[in-house]
């Protein structure tokens, strides 16, 4: 596994040229494979945003979501790739209805249980984010993703991030 930060930063530059080469102008996802010698590959290009977005978000402080609002809109983003910075690391999880019994299939029915952890950053600079769409006693349907919840995380670095993201899944119910 390689951090994002070891990877030679030549990664952002390929993405913004292979976006350039195909005449992209709205929010995306290009996805790369990095070994382990910090080379990377081109996996995929999603031309929407990811589930994983929230990730990006805070560790550039930007709202992907209202930049590609925007440029739906006819917009011209007001920063360019230079003005991108990074800060501190997040990481992920996602809740989902599943019943580990039955081979992690959907499980569906009414919430009887719901409580997430507090969100907010602490003064040390750790963030915790929950994007749901669930409360407790709303009922789980089977129309949709039994994905319930996403949980991130954002600290100053990547081992403050996973260690965050253990208290914060500890804390869920």
């Amino acid at each position: 596994v390689v951090e994002v930060d070891e990877v030679d930063l030549g990664v952002g530059e390929q993405a913004v040229a292979l976006a350039k080469a195909v005449g992209y102008d709205s929010a995306g996802t290009i996805e790369f494979v990095a070994s382990q010698d910090k080379s990377f590959y081109f996996l995929e290009m999603n031309t929407r945003l990811q589930v994983e977005h929230p990730v990006t978000e805070l560790v550039t402080g930007l709202d992907l979501v209202e930049a590609m609002l925007r440029v739906a809109a006819g917009e011209k983003l007001k920063l360019k790739q230079k003005d991108v910075k990074l800060d501190g690391s997040a990481i992920e999880a996602r809740i989902y209805a599943e019943d580990p019994v039955r081979n992690f299939m959907p499980s569906t029915g009414r919430l009887v249980r719901y409580k997430p952890p507090r969100e907010g950053t602490t003064v040390d600079g750790i963030t915790t984010r929950l994007d749901s769409g669930v409360g407790e006693g709303g009922e789980i349907s089977v129309y949709y993703d039994p994905m319930i919840a996403k949980l991130i995380t954002h600290a100053p670095t990547r081992l403050e991030a996973i260690e965050h993201m253990g208290e914060a899944l500890d804390a869920f119910a």
